[in-house]
C-alpha cells in the first residue's frame, strides 16, 4: 500500500506533482464515462499519498525560501506579505519549522537540520522587525 513515507523518497516535488496530475486526470476522465478506465484501489491510495507528499514538499520548499529571503535581507513584513500570511504568522511559523527539522534529523527517511544548522537558521531568522 502506498504511504507518504514510503513514496516520498522516490519523488522530487516535480515528479510527485506530475504523477499526481496524471492520476487525477485519469480519475476525472473515468468519471466522465467513455473509454477511460477508473483507477483501482492501489492507484487511489497512491493518489491520496501523493497529495500528502506534494503538500509536505511544497511546505518544506516554502520554509527554505523564507530562510533564503531573510538571509537576503527581507523583513518579516515582506516575507509574511508575499504569501499573504502576515508578519506575525510568518515570524511565528519559522521557529516551529526549525524545531520540527531538528527533531526530524534522526528519523529514517528524513533529512532535517543538525544543531549547528538549526542555530544558523535561527540566526538568519533574527529578531522581529518593526516594518
Amino acid at each position: 500500500m502506498a504511504t507518504p513515507q514510503g513514496i516520498e523518497p522516490q519523488h522530487t516535488l516535480l515528479t510527485a506533482v506530475a504523477r499526481l496530475d496524471e492520476l487525477r486526470a485519469r480519475e476525472s476522465l473515468a468519471g466522465l464515462g467513455g473509454d477511460a478506465e477508473a483507477l483501482d484501489r492501489p492507484q487511489l491510495l497512491e493518489l491520496l499519498a501523493l497529495s500528502e507528499v506534494v503538500a509536505r514538499k511544497a511546505a518544506y520548499g516554502r520554509r527554505l525560501t523564507v530562510r533564503a529571503a531573510r538571509a537576503a535581507g527581507a523583513s518579516w513584513s515582506q516575507t509574511g506579505a508575499t504569501p499573504g500570511t502576515g508578519k506575525q504568522a510568518a515570524r511565528e511559523a519559522h521557529p516551529r519549522w526549525i524545531d520540527a527539522q531538528e527533531a526530524a534529523r534522526d528519523r529514517p527517511g528524513e533529512i532535517g537540520l543538525d544543531a549547528a544548522e538549526g542555530a544558523g537558521a535561527r540566526a538568519v531568522a533574527g529578531a522581529p522587525d518593526r516594518h
